[in-house]
């Protein structure tokens, strides 16, 4: 079970920790209340979160979705609990995460050209690959194996083609550059560039329909926490939109 872990203010004749069982859009939680306000203590605030994490650990969670801007990581990697991952849902919306920024910059989308980085040829990289195709007329791909029989099913199934191997010149010339792993070699001075290998990267603004929305608890994380509710299909695809452009800088 995932944990779920909210910052609450301190409440007359409650515990400062509090372990309870929450749901969120059908999904079960094991949500851990950490009451904390500006004035309390950072030594405080540790050995609570040190307690929640300890209590949620017993209970069997190893990964949890954390408030916004969490800084306590530490506490709970010595209990065995991570943050929850966003690479998945980052890279769900990665094609339409391109064109919203290209967009957003006065780029032609159409005609933009898109390259895309990817260390393998995972299923994640073709859904990606294949989106990209279908709204873009110029996509360059580097791969170092499996692109050929891509290419083949792309031209076969949509009347679509896209670049394969190109110069590292070729991709740097790219308006958008979609990155599955590091490229160290490449300058990344595209207009747009998406490192989908990076957690730390911002992410867009994520929006779900207004009945959805309300359900959601405040105070925690949107992208881990919509990562997880997708992940397990408490979210259904195309509930999760692009709110608003988010530009990346390197």
């Amino acid at each position: 079970m995932f944990g779920l872990i909210l910052w609450t203010t301190a409440e007359k004749g409650k515990r400062a920790v509090r372990i309870a069982e929450r749901s969120c859009l059908h999904m079960r939680f094991v949500c851990a209340e950490i009451s904390r306000t500006a004035r309390t203590p950072e030594a405080v605030v540790r050995r609570r979160v040190s307690s929640a994490a300890k209590r949620l650990g017993k209970l069997g969670v190893n990964t949890a979705v954390l408030p916004e801007c969490f800084a306590y990581e530490s506490q709970l990697e010595k209990y065995g609990i991570r943050r929850a991952s966003t690479l998945a849902l980052r890279r769900r919306v990665a094609a339409e995460w391109v064109r919203v920024e290209l967009a957003q910059q006065g780029k032609p989308t159409g005609s933009a050209r898109v390259a895309v980085a990817a260390d393998q040829l995972t299923g994640e990289a073709v859904r990606t690959i294949t989106e990209l195709v279908l709204r873009h007329r110029y996509v360059l791909v580097d791969l170092p194996r499996g692109g050929e029989e891509l290419c083949r099913q792309l031209r076969r199934d949509y009347g679509v083609s896209l670049l394969l191997g190109p110069s590292k010149e070729q991709m740097e010339d790219a308006e958008a550059l979609v990155l599955f792993s590091p490229r160290t070699e490449l300058a990344k001075k595209n207009a747009v560039v998406l490192p989908l290998y990076d957690e730390t990267a911002p992410l867009p603004g994520l929006s779900l329909p207004p009945a959805l929305e309300g359900q959601l608890p405040a105070g925690a994380d949107r992208g881990q926490l919509l990562a997880v509710l997708q992940d397990a299909g408490a979210l259904k695809p195309g509930q999760i939109s692009l709110a608003s452009p988010c530009c990346l800088t390197f």
